[in-house]
Parts: structure tokens; C-alpha cells; sequence
């Protein structure tokens, strides 16, 4: 029972995307990414999966067969020489006419290199391609009971090494020292140890601990806290920097159970923080509790970012809002699943609106160079009803002991 509900699941998210296919006028889609061909078959080989618009799909694996037979939920083949695999998919669909036709043929331009597409083109000489990424991106973005189950029990166990922080941090530590402590935590307990990103050169580690002026150091990371990082070859994330008194840690953390993480926030001080900080981090917080209202399907993801910035705007923070000056980000959410930067995204310019299904992380945070930065991330489940908060941390200034 357990392998045919297996199967189904993922028949479910091919029959998905061939509905995409088939709206689209496309015959098919070659399918290359690991992530992509992880949520499509059960296993991250490397090879090419054909994605036909009628019929089933088949994946050409280059390495490993061995592993790919084992874990795969569509038929697997060995991929072979790259010359013959217009023989070999004209042959499986003749429907297609990969000799004799021209077939429109899509895959992920957002994320193969150029290299790989002209082995592509030359492999299959007669076909036209098209971008298929935003089709396969759209069905991953409505995740499955069976997804949600997976992100919270990464939420829950965010939640378990944040309350492990609390306790271990002492006043002196480095930044590293706490976050090795909080990775090590998690890394045990089933976190994978890798944060996937979908963005070019954009890369992530399990997340950040970042104290004072450091977490507000900028740096090329799409996010409103990159942090000093240990060395310009990874200029991000926690650094070898002492933990200081009365000052804001940020601790922006991930976890990656079974391909999908969770994204959680949140603002500890050994001491107390100063006013303006307070009053900051309590701006955030309202950012989150008015988007928070707006959380049901229908809504328009750009309308939560303006209204964001608005309420930035009035408390005289503007210029702080995820990021500081030419450093900002012009974001305030983003999808989460297999990576950590999926659609939707919560920003100017996206009108789409929300759906039953969606998993998105909303993270108001306020940036002072030279001082640090306050906020909070959450991340959530649109419902038909409106929304659930997977995370289950305690909110607030969490001030700790040392």
C-alpha cells in the first residue's frame, strides 16, 4: 500500500505539469535539475527525465542506474550515448515525431547552463524549445499534505535548536561557535545539511547567527541580512566576531528535512536592547500581524509588500526596511519547499494572488549599519480558511541569560 500511494503522489505531480504542457502547446519537457527531478521521481540522479504532454515519462539516468532503479517512482534507463536519444525517445513516442516532426519541447532555462542546452539542441536537432521553468515552478509551488507534513516537523525541529541557542549562548562566544552549535543540533536530528537555492550564484548555508554590526554587514546574498561571514570566499552568515552585551543577535536559521525546509527568525539580546531597536523590532512585528490579516487565498502577493513598506514609511523606518540604502531588498516573502527561494514572491510587480497550498516565509526585518539588525521570519501555510503558522517558536525579544 505504502509503494502505491507512493506512485501516486508522484503521478499526481507529473499529471500536474503535462497539464501545463498541454495548455502550453508543448509536446513535452526535459527535466534536468536535481531539485526538479527530485519532487518529479524520488531521487536526485543525475540523467534527463522526459516529461511527455500524453503518456508516461521515462528518466535516462547517467549516474547513478544503480541508485535511480532502486528510488525512482517513473521508469528508469540507462541514458547511454546522448547521440541516440532521439532514436530512443522517437521510438517510446511516436506520437511526438522527434525525427520526422518538429516537436516544441520545453525545460528549465532559468537554470541549465548553456553547455547542457546545446547538448540538448545537438542531440535533438529537429526540436523547438521553449522555458518550461515557470510551469514546473508553479506546480511545485501548491505543496501536498504530505509536503506540509514534512515542513513541520522541520518547524518543530527549528524550534526544539533555537531553544537550544537560548541556552548556549554566553556573552564573548563567536558567532560561529553558536551557529555550529545550532547546526550540529539540527544536523543529528535529521537535518540534511543543505539549503537549497534556485537563484544563480545565490547560495546558503543553514542560515545565520549574526550579532551587531556584523549581521548588518551587506554583502552579495538577496536577503536583508547577509552577515560577515569567516572569509570574502563566503562573505555571509556568522563570522569569528565575539557576541556582545545590549546588542541585537539575529538568528535566521533554516532546516532541511527530506528536501524541504523551513525558514524561521528570530531576535535574541544578552541584557537589554536600546529604545530605538525596541521600537524597531515592534514595527516588525506589526508588519507581520497586518500581513498576517491579509493571509487567505485571493489576496495579491504585491499588495502585502506595499502595505509593508507603508507601515515602514509612517513609523520613519523606510530607510532601514530589509536592508539599508542601495543594499535593500525589494521584497517582503518569499516561497519555501525543496528551496528556499520559490514562487510566490512578495513583491512589487507579482500579481498573482494567494492560493490554498502555498508555503511562504515573511520576514520584516529592520537593518543599522554599525549597530545590527531586528525582526522576526515566519513561515506559513495558506489554507482555504486562510492561514497556519508553522512555526511554532516563542516570539518577542527573546533576552538570554550570560
Amino acid at each position: 500500500m505504502d509503494r502505491m500511494n507512493r506512485m501516486d503522489r508522484y503521478k499526481r505531480r507529473w499529471q500536474a505539469l503535462q497539464g501545463k504542457l498541454s495548455a502550453n502547446h508543448a509536446d513535452g519537457m526535459i527535466v534536468t535539475q536535481n531539485v526538479d527531478i527530485y519532487y518529479l521521481t524520488g531521487t536526485t540522479q543525475v540523467g534527463y527525465l522526459f516529461v511527455p504532454a500524453l503518456g508516461d515519462p521515462v528518466f535516462f539516468v547517467r549516474r547513478s542506474i544503480t541508485r535511480a532503479l532502486q528510488e525512482s517512482a517513473v521508469s528508469v534507463e540507462p541514458l547511454g550515448s546522448p547521440r541516440l536519444l532521439v532514436e530512443r525517445l522517437d521510438k517510446l513516442y511516436p506520437q511526438i515525431g522527434f525525427k520526422s516532426q518538429t516537436p516544441c519541447l520545453a525545460t528549465e532555462f532559468d537554470v541549465i547552463p548553456v553547455s547542457n542546452q546545446q547538448r540538448l539542441e545537438k542531440s535533438l536537432p529537429r526540436a523547438q524549445w521553449v522555458d518550461g521553468s515557470i510551469w514546473l515552478r508553479e506546480v511545485r509551488m501548491i505543496k501536498s499534505q504530505e509536503e506540509v507534513d514534512i515542513i513541520r516537523r522541520a518547524a518543530r525541529l527549528i524550534d526544539l535548536a533555537l531553544e537550544h541557542a537560548v541556552n548556549f549562548v554566553r556573552p564573548g562566544m563567536p558567532e560561529v561557535e553558536l551557529m555550529a552549535e545550532i547546526e550540529h543540533f539540527l544536523r543529528v536530528r535529521g537535518h540534511l545539511g543543505i539549503m537549497r537555492m534556485r537563484g544563480y550564484n545565490q547560495e546558503i548555508i543553514t542560515g545565520m547567527v549574526g550579532a551587531g554590526e556584523a549581521a548588518a554587514m551587506p554583502t552579495y546574498f538577496e536577503g536583508p541580512a547577509g552577515g560577515q561571514g569567516v572569509s570574502p570566499a563566503v562573505p555571509q552568515s556568522s563570522g569569528l566576531r565575539p557576541i556582545g552585551r545590549e546588542e541585537p543577535i539575529l538568528v535566521d536559521i533554516g532546516c532541511c528535512i527530506e528536501g524541504y525546509v523551513i525558514d524561521q527568525t528570530r531576535t535574541l539580546v544578552i541584557g537589554a536592547l536600546s529604545d530605538s531597536l525596541e521600537r524597531a523590532y515592534s514595527v516588525a512585528e506589526q508588519i507581520l500581524r497586518d500581513a498576517e490579516k491579509s493571509l487567505r487565498p485571493g489576496t495579491i502577493c504585491e499588495s502585502l509588500y506595499v502595505q509593508a513598506c507603508d507601515t515602514a514609511e509612517k513609523a520613519g523606518l523606510a530607510q532601514h526596511f530589509m536592508g539599508c540604502g542601495v543594499d535593500q531588498v525589494k521584497f517582503l516573502g518569499h516561497g519555501i519547499g525543496l528551496e528556499i527561494d520559490e514562487l510566490p514572491v512578495l513583491a512589487r510587480g507579482f500579481k498573482q494572488p494567494l492560493e490554498a497550498g502555498m508555503t511562504i516565509a515573511i520576514e520584516p526585518k529592520f537593518t543599522f549599519p554599525g549597530v545590527g539588525v531586528v525582526g522576526i521570519e515566519n513561515s506559513y501555510l495558506i489554507t482555504d480558511e486562510g492561514f497556519e503558522n508553522l512555526c511554532i517558536s516563542r516570539e518577542g525579544i527573546i533576552r538570554v541569560g550570560g
